[in-house]
């Protein structure tokens, strides 16, 4: 009778280490749970740069073979121009005007 309660104890006991080892191990289940959000933003990112690599590849047989987006291209990155043509550029943030202290926005 007394092996019994020996073998039931010890059997407890191998029980609790093994649900200390199933949640709060390096393998457990947090890290379980951590390592698959993580393979999700991975698995995202992937998807992501895939899709920019098949645009990029894109634009280079684009770039490669069709005369007109080749010269688009260049016209609105590097600011080429044709020989007619006249080139404006703006300041891409104006400041707002100051007022004057104790001058209403009205002008009175």
């Amino acid at each position: 009778m007394i092996w019994r309660r020996f073998l039931l104890t010890g059997l407890i006991f191998f029980n609790i280490f093994l649900l200390y080892n199933l949640i709060w191990s390096d393998n457990g289940i947090f890290a379980y749970l951590e390592l698959k959000a993580r393979h999700q933003q991975l698995k995202e990112r992937l998807e992501t740069i895939n899709d920019h690599s098949l645009d990029l590849s894109q634009e280079i047989r684009w770039l490669k073979t069709d005369r007109a987006f080749t010269e688009k291209m260049a016209r609105s990155q590097m600011n080429y121009l044709k020989g007619n043509e006249i080139l404006y550029q703006f300041p891409k943030d104006t400041p707002a005007p100051a007022q004057q202290e104790g001058q209403r926005a009205d002008g009175q």
